[in-house]
């Protein structure tokens, strides 16, 4: 038995530049971390070893891979050949939160599956192999950040060339400046469960041309800027950056935001966040505010949504647990 535990994510500025109609054209880069909250892939020998059970928010028990209805799955086990096998998928925060939940799972049933296999899979092997299921074979409109921040983990500066190469470079912090940026880092639940695709399309039309285009490459020079800022022990620059980065982001598509989160997020500047932004494509999702630490209680009180406290993950996509196989005769 194997199981893996793959990290969500929260991206903090240049998110947009990872769409291949922007980085072709300008490259990106983005700035963003792992957090504390994961992803947990279990794969065991099935007892049948011609059936494959699935279980996820539900069961599927199939004899064809190609008859599986979860398109991740399917794509992933015929893609690798496996079949026969027990997985099970658990996390700790459900899909639709704007953490690259897709992303860390695709990662994950990857890992989990070499790491079956008696595979060895780098961090570069397990990103791009999810960039290629989740934007080419399955057609997701969606860019590369989120595989990358999963499978590396870690608080990193990730850069997206032209020829659609991936470079990670990690962000360099005093370790105390790295625990007071944690500790001013608020997350507030909206209750709002949503899908990217209908608003990655739009943006992705949207920042191939005009205003739109030029708002993204400001996005980008954000994450440059929070980049250095944070390296020199700047952190307060976050909440500037963040506050910016999310007056940009709300020009990108419609549907990005909605009055409720719009109230939120006034009623948080107004008693003490220096900026925040909405986590993910938009529509819903987390909350995030850069919050001094004798405003977050005024903070709190005000937005009046559940609380999610994180921590930054340095290890990315890992295996967990390596058990025997069972012996079964027939």
């Amino acid at each position: 038995m194997i199981i893996t535990r793959t990290p969500f994510r929260i991206s903090f500025a240049g998110g947009g530049s990872d769409i291949a109609s922007f980085y072709r054209k300008h490259g990106g880069c983005v700035l963003s971390t792992a957090i504390d909250k994961y992803m947990y892939i279990s794969v065991h020998p099935g007892f049948h070893s011609d059936r494959t059970v699935l279980k996820y928010s539900k069961t599927e028990d199939v004899e064809d891979t190609g008859g599986i209805g979860h398109r991740y799955f399917r794509e992933i086990l015929t893609r690798m050949g496996v079949r026969g096998v027990e997985i099970v998928s658990t996390a700790d925060v459900p899909a639709g939160t704007g953490l690259g939940s897709s992303s860390s799972f695709t990662v994950g049933v990857l890992h989990s599956l070499y790491a079956y296999q008696g595979k060895f899979a780098s961090k570069e092997r397990l990103a791009s192999e999810a960039c290629e299921i989740e934007i080419r074979d399955l057609g997701n409109p969606i860019g590369k950040q989120d595989q990358y921040a999963a499978a590396y983990g870690g608080l990193n500066f990730i850069e997206f060339r032209k020829d659609g190469s991936v470079a990670v470079e990690p962000v360099i912090m005093e370790e105390e400046a790295r625990k007071t940026l944690e500790g001013r880092l608020m997350m507030f639940y909206t209750g709002k469960l949503h899908s990217a695709s209908e608003i990655l399309k739009e943006q992705v039309k949207n920042v191939a041309e005009g205003e739109k285009e030029k708002n993204q490459l400001k996005m980008c020079g954000l994450a440059c800027g929070l980049k250095d800022a944070l390296q020199d022990g700047n952190i307060d620059a976050m909440g500037e950056i963040l506050h910016q980065g999310w007056m940009l982001k709300k020009t990108l598509a419609s549907g990005i935001t909605n009055p409720a989160v719009d109230a939120a997020y006034q009623a948080a500047i107004k008693n003490g966040a220096v900026g925040g932004k909405l986590l993910g494509a938009g529509g819903g999702g987390f909350l995030l505010f850069y919050v001094r630490e004798e405003k977050q209680k005024q903070v709190r009180e005000a937005v009046g949504l559940p609380q999610m406290p994180v921590r930054f993950d340095r290890q990315g996509s890992t295996v967990i647990y390596v058990g025997e196989k069972p012996d079964i005769i027939w």
